[in-house]
């Protein structure tokens, strides 16, 4: 009974974490609506279903300008439609937790981080940050906590 309930929760926790691309199309109308309020411009809108600090969420990308003064936005939303935080795109080396680089190294020797946001849990507890990285040809959605724990799922 035991071994059924633990796989019952590994079930359950898998698809969790997991990311699931998101068509523009199928973004909802009020989330394209508060973006396009935001930012009247956007363009390359594309959307990934997440999870955060134990809430799934709406992961949604987007562009604004043209050439060189193009820029890159992520914000998070809450699956009825509500603003949850806008996420903070970094250069992974330079700001992730120093634990973090090390699991990262331990559970992936060689790896090339395509995308990195920093998310600050808008209810002040903590921050977390979500990954995407290529290794052996091979993309890993990582979702790394405060503490460096790497939570790891196959990409699309």
């Amino acid at each position: 009974m035991r071994h059924i309930l633990i796989g019952i929760c590994l079930i359950v926790f898998s698809f969790s974490v997991s990311a699931e691309k998101i068509e523009k199309d199928a973004i909802p109308a009020n989330i394209m609506d508060q973006i396009y309020k935001k930012h009247p411009n956007a363009l390359n809108i594309s959307a990934e279903k997440k999870s955060h600090f134990s809430q799934e969420l709406l992961k949604v990308f987007y562009e604004e300008g043209e050439g060189d003064k193009k820029e890159k936005f992520v914000d998070y939303f809450r699956p009825n439609g509500h603003y949850f935080v806008s996420g903070l795109i970094i250069v992974a080396d330079d700001l992730m937790f120093a634990d973090s680089k090390e699991k990262l190294k331990a559970e992936f020797k060689e790896y090339d981080i395509k995308d990195a946001v920093l998310v600050v849990n808008p209810n002040g507890a903590g921050e977390e940050y979500d990954v995407l990285l290529e290794t052996g040809g091979k993309s890993w959605n990582i979702l790394i906590d405060k503490k460096g724990n790497l939570e790891k799922t196959q990409a699309y």
